[in-house]
């Protein structure tokens, strides 16, 4: 294989060249090595090298019976905790301590054939849907490095889609997946709560908001992925329902036809850009012309409450991930070593009541069976993964002395995602539409509780009617 021909393949493609002996691990990571350090001063997507370590690894491999044999992966610089590599979720405060071990998430990656071989920036802590931390700087979109590639999985989210790697690790507590994968055209996935363990260290985060998987270019990766990833560990506090096949049989079968509901507008009415709108009646239009019936209607919600929970609940994981880092540590947290954004949320975070924290999980649990039974009647809902199209980088200052997750640029932008990590069912941002100024507008379907498959089915056959991992950013090769 001609290695500029690396990137015209997804994770699957590359595995099964490994498994055939056409290239081996090590060829394919030496490509994936070449291009971060050709693109990485450009994007800032990578912001810790493990290469040599990677190498061994790939030299080691024994890549029969592995659906991504010899695949190089990168990991969010948040959870993806991998032995030997350091996690600092973004910020100053947090030292360069190599994890001891692999998570569970990561052993399984390895145990389906993935290298590891680099950790990827993001906001600190993950709090935002922008990737611009004062640690490590900027990630740039290379759809237009002027713009955010999202956040908080913004720097995976630039290498796939520059064409560094195929898949990267992601993880998702407020539309950090789905988020990144609209603002640089790709698929993301936020399975269902409890799809993916935490294990071993953690049981959930931020009160099940928090899912994990990968970004990648196509579904097939996507769906092979979770096959590859998606089970309980004894003593996880949550279990995704069984999933009745393998997801990469599912989206090789004719979809059915599906009840979807579609809606322009953010859960509490407010507009989203002309853009948005327009990729959610095309997509829309779409679904129709592939025989599925699609209405414009919406859930109710009473987003007030929940979006005070939904705070409280953020504010108060700020506030344990600080102090569990003092606790490990010794190091007094000050404000000359946060964000004024992760300060000030994690000031809140140590004033809420164990009473006011439960109390916020009640309000969003109410909330989300009455989104939950939505989906009594609609198969799927279809709504604009975004508000508007990606950022221009340095729009919403994190060190403004009363920077919060509450400004209203930040609520605009986000939108609906969060919803999904209330109610812990799936949703999938698509790429199905690029706006006048060749920026890519995703959109989100969203479907039931532990309804994978679903969802899958219907990205394979938009994706077979409109393919879109053809495409190709100013930043690619």
């Amino acid at each position: 294989m001609g290695f500029k021909e690396y990137a015209s393949f997804d994770g699957l493609g590359l595995g099964e060249l490994v498994r055939k002996g056409e290239v081996s691990a090590v060829e394919l990571l030496d490509e994936a090595i070449a291009r971060v350090e050709r693109h990485n001063p450009t994007l800032n997507a990578v912001v810790f090298k493990f290469y040599d370590q990677a190498r061994v690894a790939a030299e080691r491999l024994e890549p029969a019976g592995k659906p991504f044999a010899g695949v190089p992966l990168l990991l969010k610089d948040i959870l993806g905790d991998c032995a030997g590599m350091p996690t600092r979720f973004g910020s100053r405060y947090i030292p360069p301590i190599p994890a001891p071990a692999d998570c569970e998430l990561v052993a399984r990656y390895k145990r389906a054939g993935l290298i590891p071989f680099g950790k990827t920036n993001v906001p600190e802590a993950g709090l935002t849907p922008f990737t611009e931390s004062q640690l490590y700087g900027p990630a740039r979109n290379p759809w237009d490095t002027s713009r955010t590639p999202g956040g908080s999985s913004g720097g995976s989210a630039a290498a796939v889609a520059a064409g560094l790697v195929p898949m990267a690790h992601g993880n998702d507590g407020g539309g950090s997946i789905r988020i990144p994968a609209s603002c640089c055209g790709l698929v993301g996935l936020k399975p269902t709560r409890g799809r993916n363990s935490l294990a071993p260290m953690l049981g959930d985060a931020l009160g099940g908001l928090v899912a994990e998987h990968l970004l990648t270019r196509t579904v097939r990766d996507c769906a092979a992925a979770l096959d590859a990833t998606e089970g309980a560990v004894a003593g996880d506090p949550y279990v995704a329902p069984p999933k009745p096949q393998p997801y990469l049989e599912v989206i090789d079968s004719p979809a059915p036809r599906l009840r979807i509901a579609f809606f322009e507008r953010g859960l509490s009415g407010e507009p989203a850009h002309p853009d948005c709108v327009a990729a959610t009646e095309s997509a829309a239009k779409l679904c129709a012309a592939l025989g599925h019936r699609v209405e414009q209607t919406a859930p109710a919600v009473e987003f007030a409450e929940v979006a005070l929970g939904f705070i409280m609940i953020f504010a108060a994981g700020c506030a344990f991930t600080i102090e569990s880092v003092k606790q490990l540590t010794g190091y007094e947290p000050g404000r000359e070593m946060l964000e004024s954004l992760t300060w000030n949320l994690y000031e809140l975070g140590k004033q809420i009541s164990a009473a006011q924290y439960l109390m916020a999980v009640a309000a969003l649990q109410r909330a989300s069976r009455t989104f939950a039974r939505f989906f009594d009647n609609y198969d799927l809902l279809l709504m604009p993964t975004l508000g508007s199209p990606p950022l221009k980088i340095g729009a919403i200052d994190t060190m403004a002395p009363g920077a919060n997750l509450s400004d209203d640029a930040i609520t605009r932008f986000v939108h609906v995602t969060p919803a999904y990590n209330v109610t812990g069912q799936p949703a999938i941002s698509l790429p199905l539409y690029w706006n006048g100024e060749g920026l890519p507008i995703g959109v989100t379907f969203g479907g039931r509780f532990g309804d994978e498959g679903t969802l899958l089915a219907l990205a394979a056959e938009l994706e077979r009617a409109q393919p879109w991992s053809g495409r190709r950013p100013p930043v690619w090769d």
